[in-house]
């Protein structure tokens, strides 16, 4: 699947603004015209796809769920 198959709705470009690397897991801040979207990957894959703090990403959001609470 390519990126462009991808619903655009689902999609958020950015730069990368920061990186809380973990022996396992990793937190990477990315900022986009949104807000701040927060992904938790490997850190494996930090390494693997030589993300660093600057870096131009596209954030993907899946869910199978939201919830709603009215404040």
């Amino acid at each position: 699947m390519t990126i462009q198959a991808i619903n655009v709705r689902n999609q958020f470009r950015g730069t990368i603004k920061e990186i809380v690397l973990g022996d396992v897991l990793s937190e990477i801040d990315v900022q986009t015209p949104a807000g701040i979207v927060t992904s938790v990957i490997t850190t494996r894959s930090v390494r693997e796809l030589a993300l660093q703090v600057g870096s131009e990403v596209i954030a993907f959001v899946k869910s199978t769920e939201v919830s709603i609470a009215k404040l």
